[in-house]
């Protein structure tokens, strides 16, 4: 019988059980064999691999300096914005950490303490309750094995199993099929891109530069159309200079993207989600790392005077990220309405001027 079981051991997860790990018995379960050396094991997730200053300070503030083997070049301090359906074009200026999202992911995990169990990769089939505790079953080499804990937290993005499993009517959001592809660039231009056009997507696209390689993203309605929708992408990027003809890799995941303020439904006391599995992730941009880490430390807080009745307390410590999301959604019309999108990159409010050789 665990105190806790963790589902999923990304940058939530992971930053729980180390805040957690030397005071309650956690078990720790993610899909992705995250305990090897990068490279040794596909354990890749479809993300740009940005960290943007919120995320930044909050790494900080837990005491943390990201190690050199993380990073990857270039860092980026600009950002170019097209919007393709009106051919208007501004850089704004923004400070990425850019990164090799795998190496983080595999960083973080080496951070949680021995005390922890960590189980991966271990694919979670069922999560129920069970009269005082929760049930876990998943599958790990082949074998089904079962697990007990009185708490469980779940971690495990945005198709959550535990949130699916667990609560009922949780945090209205809705959900894209972000696709990546990956394209030799040894001149890969040193900005970060994003794209607007609504006869693509309501939300946006994205070029980044990882050294010798560039990534083509974009968040895309779901279903057969989503691989038209990147086709038309990258059509229309031929006429801004970006050349995207040999294919290294594809990638792709589902992101959510929460339309009101998480709710934290009843679900008995004893379990909770955090990350992107409470729908804490930015409407505008889909940034998680920073609601990632400070949803976690206000879950780890409320566990501090006991398990019992923690549920209740995470959602009172989670009061400032509602608000944040909150504002975020109150951002929205000017980001992606096309009128007001127009307006104010016509006006280049905050706008900065780039000179190129």
């Amino acid at each position: 019988m665990y105190d806790l079981a963790i589902v999923g051991g990304g940058p939530a997860g992971a930053t729980l059980a180390r805040l957690l790990g030397r005071r309650r018995r956690i078990l720790l379960l993610d899909r992705r064999d995250l305990l090897r050396p990068a490279g040794s094991t596909p354990a890749r997730k479809c993300c740009g691999g940005l960290l943007a200053p919120d995320a930044q300070k909050t790494l900080g503030m837990m005491g943390l300096a990201l190690p050199k083997d993380v990073l990857v070049g270039p860092q980026l301090f600009v950002v170019r914005t097209i919007d393709l359906q009106s051919g208007q074009e501004r850089y704004y200026q923004r400070f990425y950490l850019n990164m090799d999202r795998e190496k983080f992911d595999r960083w973080l995990v080496s951070l949680i303490p021995d005390t922890v169990d960590v189980c991966c990769p271990a694919v979670v089939k069922d999560v129920r309750r069970e009269g005082s505790f929760y049930r876990l079953q998943f599958i790990r080499a082949g074998e089904r094995c079962t697990a007990n804990a009185r708490c469980i937290v779940g971690a495990d993005g945005a198709l959550s199993l535990v949130g699916r499993k667990l609560f009922a009517g949780g945090t209205e959001q809705k959900f894209y099929a972000a696709m990546q592809e990956w394209f030799p660039a040894q001149a890969a231009p040193p900005y970060f891109s994003v794209f607007f056009d609504p006869r693509i997507t309501d939300f946006y696209g994205w070029t980044i530069p990882k050294g010798e390689t560039l990534i083509l993203g974009a968040a895309l309605a779901p279903g057969r159309s989503a691989a038209v929708a990147f086709g038309e992408l990258k059509q229309r990027l031929a006429a801004y200079g970006y050349r995207l003809n040999e294919c290294l890799k594809r990638e792709g995941a589902f992101i959510a993207r929460p339309r009101c303020v998480p709710r934290f439904p009843a679900a008995g006391g004893g379990a909770a989600l955090i990350g992107e599995a409470a729908g804490w992730i930015s409407p505008s941009s889909a940034e998680g790392f920073s609601f990632a880490f400070r949803s976690a430390l206000a879950c780890a807080k409320s566990m501090e005077d006991g398990l019992d009745g923690f549920a209740e307390r995470y959602r009172r410590e989670t009061a400032g990220l509602r608000r944040q999301i909150l504002l975020k959604n109150i951002k929205l019309p000017f980001m992606y309405h096309p009128v007001l999108r127009r307006l104010v990159m016509g006006l280049g409010v905050a706008a900065v001027n780039i000179k190129k050789n």
